[in-house]
Order: structure tokens, then sequence, then C-alpha cells
């Protein structure tokens, strides 16, 4: 019999309840969440399937992704994983008007993360929340928490009150670099309090549209991120474009190299072509995998973009659109299988 694959899932959301970071919150931010709760601000836009699989939900009840046990059982040993990265879903809270409330809350659900999820597998491994209101207490907070030996990068929301590239937001970049964390993007709130709209026409009218052209955020902030230079001033950042789409990827690189051509003045401080920053900092999660009816359609893209070396494996879990390393990706080779599912990613944070 052959070798199950070994995985490592770069994006695995874990839940708590707002009442769970009330023991690592101060007045009087105590008193607020405890009234009122965390407070989100959401895209607003109703799901028929709603968000979790429903089998995800603990036996006790409770949301679904807030019992590691269960986590371990259905997502761990059922699927060989030897690392995840726990995501959660605080860096939704960048959509808040409040700059202090948010960071308070990001150090809170940090605090909560390292003392109630990370030690409980050998698996779990973390992504530092922050929010970008306040780029300098985003900084601070990496400083914080960077040197823990279990959080493996930073995460930050695509939903974003301008493109993430424009140098309001360079302490972020300058502080994961200085602690050797990737930087991860991550949706959830576009459209939300007061982040820009979700897509580039305006709002739309349904849930299917608005998850639809998530991917136009991403296209966004990832021409912003090159044309703005981060990666000439970080020469050692890494990002990760989590939860945003693959198949977009070919037709950006190759526009932007054909305006570069024309518009480099523009960007005098580029040394490279735009193409280039992207292939050698960026990587790209699988959910949700784009599946065209010809499966060939989406290994011809694969080829277009190097995909075998910058693409990570992620499920999702636990959400709806959950993708199980056995069912998506079947007819790679086995070579750039084992780069996705993990290697890739193993190299990447260092795990």
């Amino acid at each position: 019999m052959a070798e199950k694959m070994k995985v490592i899932d770069v994006d695995v959301h874990n839940e708590q309840n707002d009442s769970d970071l009330l023991p690592y919150l101060a007045e009087p931010w105590r008193s607020r969440v405890a009234a009122t709760g965390i407070g989100y601000s959401g895209s607003g836009y109703y799901s028929p399937v709603g968000v979790m699989k429903k089998d995800a939900i603990p036996p006790g009840g409770g949301k679904a992704g807030s019992d590691p046990d269960l986590m371990i059982k259905q997502l761990l040993e059922g699927y060989n994983v030897e690392y995840c990265i726990l995501t959660g879903v605080v860096y939704n809270i960048s959509t808040t008007h409040d700059a202090d409330y948010a960071a308070v809350i990001c150090s809170a659900y940090n605090d909560y993360l390292a003392a109630e999820w990370l030690g409980k597998h050998k698996a779990f491994k973390g992504a530092l929340a922050v929010a970008t209101q306040d780029p300098y207490l985003a900084a601070r907070e990496i400083d914080r928490m960077g040197g823990h030996p279990d959080f493996v990068e930073v995460m930050i929301s695509s939903a974003a009150r301008a493109p993430l590239g424009q140098r309001q937001f360079h302490p972020i970049y300058e502080a994961a670099e200085r602690n050797g964390l990737p930087i991860a993007l991550h949706p959830g709130a576009e459209g939300g309090g007061g982040s820009t709209a979700p897509t580039a026409a305006g709002y739309p009218s349904r849930y299917i549209e608005w998850h639809t052209c998530l991917s136009q955020m991403f296209m966004a902030h990832l021409v912003s991120m090159v044309c703005e230079g981060v990666f000439e001033k970080f020469p050692r950042l890494k990002v990760v474009l989590t939860e945003g789409g693959i198949a977009w990827l070919p037709h950006l690189m190759w526009r932007l190299d054909k305006n570069y051509k024309a518009l480099r003045s523009t960007v005098p401080w580029l040394k490279k072509m735009p193409s280039q920053y992207i292939r050698e900092h960026c990587y790209l999660t699988t959910q949700p995998i784009e599946e065209p009816d010809n499966p060939q359609h989406l290994i011809d893209l694969f080829n277009m973009i190097d995909a075998e070396n910058m693409i990570l494996y992620s499920s999702d879990y636990p959400h709806w659109d959950f993708d199980s390393p056995d069912m998506i990706l079947r007819r790679l080779k086995p070579e750039a299988k084992r780069k996705i599912f993990y290697e890739n990613a193993k190299s990447l944070y260092n795990l």
C-alpha cells in the first residue's frame, strides 16, 4: 500500500466565543466585550449554505472549529496533516472604526491563541492577528509576540481602507521582516465597516457575487505591493495570499509586465520585472481552488505561473467550501503535489 501523503494545511479557522477573550482583556475593553461581544463589521451578505460545515460543530455544542479535540480527530488524523496554521477570524476586526479597540482585540486574541490552542497539539501553529487601522500598533504587537516559537506568520485582512502596498502600511511589513515572519492576507469582511467596496464596481446585491469577486481585492493589493516597492524596501518579506483564488494570477502578471515596459518611469524604485517580484516573494493558497470542466485547463494554468513553487495547500476547515487534500489536484504529478501539499509550506514557515 502506498504511503499516505503528508500534508501541511495553511488555513484552518479555529473559532472562539467572544467571552473566551475576556480573561485577556483589561478595562474598559473587558466590559465592552462582555456587554456587546467583539462586534465585527462583516460583509453583510446572506449565504444560504451558512459559513460552517455542520459536522464540525462539537458534540457538546458551540461553534464549528471551536473544539481542538474534534479538529485533531477530523482534520489532523483524518487527512495526515503534520502541521496546520490556525488563522482564526479576528483579522476581520480591521473593518471597525476604532483603531485602539481593534489593536486591543488582536492582542487579546493572540494571548488566547497562545494559551488555549498552541500547546494542545504539536501540529498547531498560529497566525498572529493584527489590525491595519494603526500600522504602528500592529508593528508593536508583532514585536511583542513575534518571538513566540509557535507563531509562524502575521495575518491581516484584505478588507482594508486603501491598497495595502501604500507606505502607511509599511511599519507592519518592517516588523514582520524584522521578526522573520511572512505576511498573510485573508478575506472575509470586504464591504463591511470602514473597508472599501467589495468589488471594483461597488456593492453587489448577493453573496454569490461578493464571494466570486473576492479575488479583485487580492489583485489590487498585490499590484499595490509590487508597484509601491514593498519587496524592494523589504527584500526578505514573503506574502501569502490566502483564500483569494489562483486563476487570476497569470493575466495579472502579463498585464503588469506589459504596462511596466512603457510606464516604468512611474515606479523608478523597481529593479526587476513586476512578475519577478511576485514569483520571488508571493505564495497563493489552493482554497478555493478553481475547478474547470476540463481539468487540463487548470494544469495548463499552473504551468504558466510555476505553481508547484508558489502554491500552498489550504483546506479552509471548518468552512462550507472545505477542500479535502485527497479530492483536489489529483492530476498533478507526484513531485508537484509534494511541493504544494507539504514542502513549500515546510520551507516557508521553517517547520
